[in-house]
């Protein structure tokens, strides 16, 4: 330190040096000076490459990342390149994300299961200088790679092979030293590019600042150590994806800034799930959707004695409302201190909103896994739900608007598109894209995503609200609502189920009991069974390829 500026207080600092400065770079290693020999990471099976990452202390895990960082900078990639990363959940490329962001870098990773010519279009939009691939989805990335010219540099062998023309990741690292790389990073400085998912058009890319995913992290760690005596006995559990995924911000690094441990799966599978926590006896769960927390019940419930959800004293869920039955099967499982929380939010606004279910009992039994309560902004968040003309709707609870905020954990725009960029952060606030509503207390439910709602006969019809009638016919597994062009209606109430096991649902059963249950302009007009939905890895439908796909067949 110079000394330089101390005798001015603003205009004049910039926190970049490794003794004040905000870095994701920096997470691991500071933790090697209170808990060296603690466990960082713990992969279960599938969700690791050799056996030196099955579990990894504080200290392995920093000097794998500082190999990482001095291996890429020694490719010659400068501060700012972006590097793509084509994978799914590992200890390794948890690591890598961490080298990356050490080295100065930016980190791009792509959902495996986008389109070859998204993925193509995504490369060439960030220009990333470097690849990485999983060798299990080699096949599956070598099309979009090629077109977009670009050739892995390191396979992460999860299969035990290794892309043509790479080097296997451990061999790849072996050379490099351990020693932290030299790079200026300032807190404001962006460290990864996380793409939002695409309807029709090509995905955003929301850009993440270090500052961001701390700010996020410090946030979701205070719930998720909720029922602890200490923070750092907090083993946070989740087999959702995190690499890809913004879910890396909400679940493992918040167990890393609580000086915990986090546990991670290949992909999301309730046996393995419930294997896990039986076996790594974990304390937090981020579950995803509803869905995952019912298929973790009936896995433990269709085999008695054979796991042990004990452990868990709290879990994370979003996307949609949670029934009160399923939230008394997990407390029969999980004990009856167990508490479930919803967070609402998004990648490009990620410390939410929280609804604790059991400090509103009453509002879950009303609801009945019908009305989504999302509760509260977080005290880092602030938020309004607004009508079009940009005025706050506190004072008329029931009326829909569009919830937007103010953080300082808020995307730093959409890299390279600053006509979304425009749209998003408009009259000082970040527009969501959610459609909330007031309650007279002041919480807020979600109505829907406006891209969802459909506008049937002059009318708004919220898809969550027909989902949560529709879902509780016995006939009905799983089921999604769209709205499919049509000349008499602008758009048709279409309801896309997936048959219960061993069960036939009849399209005019089902309209005839929705009917009793919604208004007539919310009410299926058509019912169009399938095997199955569409999907994101992590659970969400995607409603835009039913959409096309029942516009096509009319």
């Amino acid at each position: 330190m110079t000394g330089d500026g101390v005798d001015r207080l603003h205009g004049v600092r910039r926190s970049t040096q490794r003794w004040n400065r905000t870095a994701v770079g920096d997470l691991l290693e500071r933790l090697t000076w209170s808990v060296p020999d603690k466990e960082a990471l713990v992969g279960w099976e599938g969700a690791f490459a050799t056996p030196e990452f099955r579990r990894v202390s504080y200290r392995t895990a920093d000097e794998t990342a500082n190999r990482v960082a001095q291996a890429l900078l020694a490719e010659g990639l400068e501060r700012g390149d972006r590097v793509v990363l084509f994978c799914d959940n590992s200890v390794e490329a948890l690591l890598t994300l961490i080298g990356i962001a050490k080295a100065g870098l930016v980190a791009a990773p792509v959902n495996p299961v986008m389109a070859t010519d998204v993925v193509t279009w995504a490369i060439e939009h960030v220009d990333a200088r470097f690849a990485i691939v999983d060798d299990v989805l080699w096949e599956r990335a070598e099309p979009a790679l090629t077109a977009a010219g670009l050739t892995p540099g390191v396979t992460i062998p999860i299969g035990g092979d290794v892309a043509p023309g790479s080097v296997a990741f451990a061999d790849w690292i072996a050379a490099h030293p351990a020693d932290e790389p030299d790079v200026e990073i300032h807190g404001d400085d962006v460290w990864e590019l996380l793409f939002t998912s695409g309807t029709t058009a090509m995905p955003k890319a929301s850009m993440g600042t270090h500052t961001f995913s701390y700010l996020t992290a410090y946030s979701y760690a205070l719930s998720l150590s909720r029922g602890l005596r200490f923070e750092h006995d907090m083993r946070l559990c989740t087999f959702l994806p995190i690499i890809f995924h913004c879910g890396h911000n909400s679940a493992v690094v918040p167990a890393w800034l609580s000086g915990g441990t986090a546990i991670i799966g290949r992909r999301p599978d309730a046996a393995a799930l419930a294997a896990a926590i039986t076996a790594e006896r974990p304390t937090a769960l981020w579950a995803g959707s509803p869905a995952f927390l019912q298929g973790l019940v009936d896995e433990a419930a269709s085999k008695p004695g054979a796991y042990d959800l004990t452990s868990l004293t709290v879990a994370m869920y979003s996307w949609n409302t949670l029934h009160p039955d399923l939230v008394a099967a997990l407390k029969e499982h999980c004990g009856e201190d167990f508490v479930v929380w919803e967070i609402f939010g998004q990648t490009e606004s990620m410390s939410g909103y929280r609804f604790w279910l059991d400090e509103h009992p009453e509002k879950v039994r009303e609801g009945a896994g019908a009305v989504n309560h999302v509760g509260v902004p977080n005290p880092l968040l602030a938020a309004k739900v607004v009508d079009p003309d940009g005025a706050c709707l506190r004072d008329r609870p029931g009326v829909p608007g569009e919830a937007v905020y103010r953080s300082p954990a808020i995307s730093a725009g959409y890299f390279r598109n600053p006509e979304a960029t425009r749209e998003a952060f408009r009259d000082g606030w970040f527009h969501s894209g959610d459609s909330c509503a007031y309650e007279p207390d002041g919480q807020q439910v979600m109505v829907d995503r406006y891209k969802d709602i459909v506008k049937s006969g002059g009318e708004n019809v919220s898809s969550l609200r027909v989902e949560s009638v529709v879902i509780a016919h016995p006939d009905v597994a799983r089921v999604a609502v769209v709205g499919v062009p049509d000349e008499k209606w602008g758009e048709m109430v279409t309801a896309v189920v997936v048959p219960a096991e061993g069960r036939e649902p009849d399209e005019a059963e089902i309209i005839a009991f929705c009917r009793a249950r919604l208004a007539g302009f919310e009410t299926p007009k058509r019912v169009v069974v399938m095997d199955d939905l569409p999907e994101t890895v992590g659970g969400k439908v995607l409603k835009y390829r039913l959409r096309e796909r029942l516009s096509a067949s009319r």
